[in-house]
């Protein structure tokens, strides 16, 4: 090698070093980046490594984990059994997901890594890993972040190292990865002319001279230039040299696709056919130790290219392959349509046992429509989702509906792929295939229907004409289609009518919702009728669920996504959701990084409302500003204003009235005119809720009232029975004890202890607060303190223990109340929960304590470099796209580290970040 010297020793002192490390080399092609990898591939060997290569292919730069799986192939097979058995069932199931080993959810980035690391480290066990990639821009989106989260942490795996070369040129997940990097550049002028030298002694000064400076130190062209300048000097009427090439008119890797181009445009039909076939199914001239992946096109009778430079023979198998990627370029781009329709179908019977693999190859080779290869692609598109590929999922269903024989068919792929993209958050795709699966009417086609409504809903908080739609779509599909209860389509749309009726949050919605969900009869699934009840009136519906949720909620691991999360709706409901949050803590990056946002924001929501139930009120509030930062990056109305209504109730008990009302007046704008009755439900809650902690209790009782009337819940309105404590307290404090006493006797009527632990807790808290007779008071308040899920609420148990407190001082003076009110004070206080912490140490300063100073917020934790950067330049304006861009991280990534430097500033803004930066700054420089 010329000119390489301090790549070759960077090499030799990354590839002999001990500890486990990345490293990756970017240059443009030709400038010797597989040159160097092989290089650093002989002195691993040498030293007794094993080394591991794979080379990303641009014809599967969208089959989710093809590049991982080449990658680690060596590792999961017969010859590295002994590793891989060595991995925990955890890292076995992710790689069987991701690998198509099993049915299943995706497995998410980060679980992913750790399983890969667990191989890897495994192996290195044994023996030293040296992982070469080549040609990593065209490796798949999946595989390279995964790649990127592996090469991230190889430290703390000793024995393992990670290499990898891109093309600067060309962009890639590569990018944002954040690894050690070593550029190539070109050679110096010296070396150029050396290597010009040692391989083509005969030319002239004149096309020597034409030669370095078209080649412009790039090796490859260094290489490959000179017979070809000299080949066209010496052809009749070929003009003068330096017009041959058309000197700097296109770029370098043109120009030697152009010189490969000459070559090619000299073999045989049978030849090129050949070449095609190889370049098509990825074949390369570099593979590491252990068995290949997948059967590759083995080609045959080529001894015609291999004479001519454009293959050599792979030392390790001694079969042909190309000598450079450009080769592979030059090849399909010479080729004609009918000749890569011709390599497309004999590609398609070497990969007939592999899915997705057939399904590529008879897509692109298919021109006529054709209903086997449409279903082959939605088989495809299936297996593709499981292990989240949703995105080439959309790209198979639609090509799937191009090549439907039958109008139907079309359509209703047309609407998977509408639903799929919708899942995956790309909206105005979705939205433009949903549109044409309804080109024949909008109710014509139930799975059109389906993608139109969801999108109508979620991005847009239409929740009138999506019920109406909805609803005539189910009542089709239930009289077109009896005895198949195991429609896809229908569950999708019943679980969307759901949906769209808790939403509306009205009696009307909801009655129709319930009558058609009866009509169904066995094609309505128990989970839905669960849903159904459980959404919508825990009141009237709630009662007998709880088992069934308990019973449902033991087996989350083994539950789609969206099952999980319908399912923690209705845990939420009957407040039986804390058992279920570590699953959804656990998975809920997975959906976030498979591109299911939506799944993901529901995911934050439920795990938010259980952290502000339990009294993490810190954490939910980081939780919420995640879920409302990706609302907003996607396009997700409905999401976003939810969102803010779920932040105005966490402002609201900690006594920050301001930003309460500000969001309050934000959510109920959006969502009165659009009839969301579930946010102006939250959004009226709010008012009360902000109204008590400031001791305004009369504009509290207005607000209560406005959700359910004194004395009964009103139909279908979910914050009836969970602002109970709100309206009791508000009208006793307003002297209307008799109608908080009818509220409270309300409560116990309608079976409200029965239905959950939280309605429990707060109707025995409720029954004492408005008891007349001191004995039933006492009774109640020791019924309330003794539930066995009463310590799951501090919140409520605090109020129930304040008022209890309260009473006793005046009954029976400040000792006795002290008993109450400390502990009380205590929790209050802790939570910081505003107005009531303060009233808590004004009546036990009235009961004679002296209450013990406020808790004093903990010190500032300070920001990492990477936070205090995104934050400074987020401070100056920047937003998350351009912080990514300086940073060279996603808009997601910054989105990450904002959220956390937050609540570190004690700060809910983007723009209270520079004066919270001036403050920390000057704390930090106070001795």
């Amino acid at each position: 090698m010329v000119g390489r010297d301090g790549e070759r020793a960077r090499l030799a002192t990354f590839v002999r070093a001990g500890d486990g490390r990345a490293l990756l080399l970017r240059g443009e092609a030709g400038v010797g980046k597989s040159a160097l990898l092989d290089l650093a591939g002989r002195l691993a060997a040498g030293d007794g490594q094993l080394v591991v290569r794979a080379t990303g292919v641009e014809a599967e730069a969208e089959l989710p984990y093809a590049g991982l799986h080449q990658l680690l192939y060596p590792l999961l097979s017969d010859a590295g059994r002994p590793a891989s058995a060595r991995l925990d069932a955890a890292a076995r199931a992710a790689l069987d997901a991701a690998f198509g080993g099993m049915d299943g959810p995706p497995p998410s980035v980060m679980a992913l890594g750790i399983a890969v690391l667990n191989l890897l480290s495994a192996a290195a066990s044994r023996r030293p890993v040296l992982l070469v990639l080549d040609d990593g821009q065209w490796l798949d989106d999946a595989s390279a972040d995964v790649c990127g989260f592996v090469g991230r942490r190889l430290s703390g795996s000793p024995g393992v190292k990670l290499l990898v070369a891109v093309r600067s040129d060309t962009a890639s997940r590569f990018d944002t990865a954040a690894l050690p990097e070593a550029p190539v550049a070109a050679l110096a002028a010296d070396d150029a002319a050396c290597l010009l030298a040692r391989h083509h002694p005969e030319l002239d000064a004149r096309l020597r001279g034409l030669v370095l400076d078209q080649a412009r130190g790039n090796p490859l062209a260094l290489l490959e230039l000179p017979a070809h300048l000299a080949a066209r000097a010496t052809a009749p009427a070929a003009g003068a040299p330096e017009d041959l090439l058309g000197l700097h008119a296109v770029p370098l890797p043109r120009r030697i696709q152009d010189v490969y181009a000459a070559r090619i445009a000299r073999l045989g039909d049978s030849v090129r056919a050949e070449l095609l076939t190889g370049a098509l199914d990825g074949a390369t001239a570099r593979a590491g130790d252990g068995p290949a992946p997948a059967a590759r096109y083995r080609m045959r009778g080529v001894d015609e290219a291999l004479g001519c430079g454009l293959l050599v023979v792979e030392p390790a198998t001694g079969e042909p392959a190309f000598r450079h990627p450009l080769v592979r370029s030059s090849i399909v781009q010479l080729s004609t349509p009918d000749q890569r329709r011709a390599a497309h179908r004999v590609l398609a019977h070497v990969h007939r046992e592999n899915v997705e693999r057939c399904a590529t190859h008879l897509a692109a080779a298919t021109v006529d429509p054709d209903e086997d290869v449409a279903a082959a692609l939605e088989t495809a598109a299936r297996s593709a989702t499981r292990r989240g590929g949703a995105l080439m999922a959309v790209s198979w269903l639609t090509r799937a509906a191009e090549l439907s024989e039958y109008g139907a068919d079309r359509s209703r792929r047309l609407g998977d792929a509408a639903f799929v993209a919708g899942q995956a958050d790309r909206l105005g795709q979705a939205r433009s295939l949903a549109l044409a699966a309804s080109a024949g009417g909008p109710d014509e086609n139930p799975a059109a229907v389906l993608a139109n409504a969801y999108l109508a809903l979620y991005q847009d908080g239409d929740v009138r004409s999506t019920h109406r739609q909805v609803l005539a779509a189910v009542k089709k599909l239930r009289d077109e289609t009896p005895g198949r209860p195991d429609d896809e389509v229908l569950h999708r749309l019943v679980s969307l009518l759901l949906a769209v009726s808790q939403y509306a949050g009205g009696h009307a919605a909801w009655e129709r919702t319930h009558e058609v969900l009866a009509s169904l009869g066995d094609l309505a699934a128990e989970r839905a009728r669960m849903y159904g009840s459980t959404w919508s009136d825990v009141v009237r519906h709630g009662a007998g669920w709880a088992g069934p949720i308990e019973r449902a909620a033991a087996g989350l691991a083994d539950q789609d996504p969206w099952d999980v999360s319908r399912l923690a709706v209705s845990a939420y409901h009957l407040d039986l959701l804390t058992p279920l949050r570590p699953h959804l803590e656990r998975v809920v990056d997975r959906e976030l990084e498979t591109g299911a946002t939506s799944s993901g924001i529901v995911m934050l929501h439920l795990i938010m409302l259980d952290q502000l139930a339990v009294g993490h009120w810190e954490a939910a509030e980081r939780t919420g500003r995640r879920a409302l930062a990706l609302a907003v990056e996607r396009g997700h109305g409905l999401f976003a204003h939810q969102t803010r209504a779920y932040l105005a109730q966490l402002a609201a008990v900690r006594g920050r009235a301001d930003e309460a009302r500000d969001l309050q007046a934000a959510v109920d704008a959006w969502a009165r005119p659009r009839g969301v009755g579930f946010l102006t439900q939250i959004a009226d809650s709010v008012g009360a809720t902000t109204a008590l902690s400031a001791g305004d209790f009369e504009t509290a009782f207005l607000y209560a009232i406005g959700i359910t009337a004194p004395g009964a819940f009103r139909p279908y309105a979910y914050q009836a029975s969970r602002t109970l404590l709100d309206l009791i307290e508000a009208a006793l404090h307003t002297g209307r004890a008799e109608q908080a006493r009818d509220h409270a006797l309300a409560a116990r009527d309608a079976g409200l202890p029965g239905i959950s632990p939280r309605l429990a807790l707060i109707t025995y808290g409720a029954l004492a607060m408005t008891a007349d007779d001191d004995g039933e008071a006492a009774a109640m308040y020791a019924r309330a303190a003794a539930h066995p899920a009463a310590e799951r609420f501090p919140f409520e148990l605090a109020r129930i223990r304040l008022a209890h407190g309260i009473r006793v001082r005046r009954t029976q003076g400040g000792a006795a109340a002290r008993e109450f009110l400390a502990p009380a004070a205590e929790a209050l206080d802790r939570l910081g929960a505003g107005g009531w912490a303060a009233r808590a140490q004004a009546e036990l300063r009235a009961a004679g304590a002296v209450p013990r100073p406020p808790a004093v917020p903990a010190a500032t934790v300070a920001l990492t470099w990477q936070e205090r950067r995104v934050a400074d330049l987020a401070a100056g304006g920047l937003t998350n796209k351009e912080i990514g861009e300086q940073m060279r991280l996603s808009p997601r990534t910054v989105g990450a580290h904002l959220y956390r430097a937050f609540p570190k500033l004690g700060i809910t803004t983007r723009a209270a970040l520079r004066d919270a930066l001036t403050r920390l700054d000057g704390r930090l420089a106070t001795p």
